[in-house]
């Protein structure tokens, strides 16, 4: 977009820019302005700042990052895009905290009357960024600082009195006979949330598969769904199956 280029072009020049002056010179809404500049960072052009943004600094930005991230992006994206074509107009869903359920976010502008749980500032950031306004939901309770997401009773207790449709959920590892696993040892919130969906939707590159993680999130006689991508084998496809577990393996995008 013409608008997002030079707001680049404004960064470059100045160090510095701030909402209020590009809304002006613009000729637009702050509003607006402040979505180009969540968009902008989430592509990692540059580093929001309160009425503002600054240029990303090198430090976030690792030499072999630019080489793997391409493709890995790509892989979130396309099981995020999965993710999303799974939710109706005003359906009532919960969001966990991670980076490929944060990527379903952009994919819901066009949902309407959605009704979104969640326990991580990070996806309620961008929710409350959609132009289409869902209404958000927070579980509170304890900040965790390793997930970045709030865990604990209060938030149990919170989804405990709600109903939703649908949970989208990650891992960090998927055991095929038991289930997904995670280094969290906070296990209690992602069983809540699994047990206050009536469809739970597990999200994770086919990398994950056979990584021996301690701890089991989530058995398989609890998840309904597992979107992957294209580099599942046959073999783990089936013995997912076999669990009652339906598998969606997608393909990357091409720009």
């Amino acid at each position: 977009m013409q608008r997002r280029q030079g707001i680049l072009q404004r960064l470059q020049e100045l160090g510095e820019v701030q909402v209020e002056s590009l809304a002006r010179d613009f000729e637009t809404s702050e509003v607006t302005i402040r979505k180009d500049l969540a968009t902008l960072e989430k592509s990692g052009m540059l580093l929001r700042r309160y009425g503002g943004a600054i240029p990303l600094p090198q430090e976030l930005m690792p030499e072999d990052q630019h080489q793997q991230q391409p493709e890995t992006s790509q892989r979130k994206q396309s099981i995020a895009a999965a993710a999303a074509a799974c939710i109706r107009d005003h359906n009532r869903i919960i969001i966990d905290f991670g980076t490929t359920t944060a990527a379903m976010i952009p994919r819901l502008n066009r949902k309407q009357g959605l009704v979104v749980m969640t326990n991580s500032l990070i996806v309620a950031n961008a929710v409350r960024e959609l132009e289409n306004e869902p209404t958000l939901l927070m579980t509170g309770g304890t900040w965790d600082a390793h997930s970045e997401s709030f865990q604990g009773q209060i938030a149990e207790q919170v989804l405990q009195s709600y109903d939703f449709d649908q949970l989208f959920i990650g891992c960090d590892g998927i055991d095929l006979e038991r289930g997904t696993t995670t280094f969290n040892e906070l296990l209690g919130l992602s069983r809540v949330m699994a047990q206050s969906a009536r469809e739970v939707i597990v999200l994770a590159e086919a990398e994950k598969v056979n990584r021996r993680i301690p701890n089991l999130e989530l058995p398989w006689a609890q998840v309904d769904k597992l979107i992957t991508d294209e580099r599942l084998t046959d073999e783990h496809q089936q013995l997912l199956e076999d669990q009652g577990v339906q598998v969606i393996c997608t393909t990357p995008e091409q720009n």
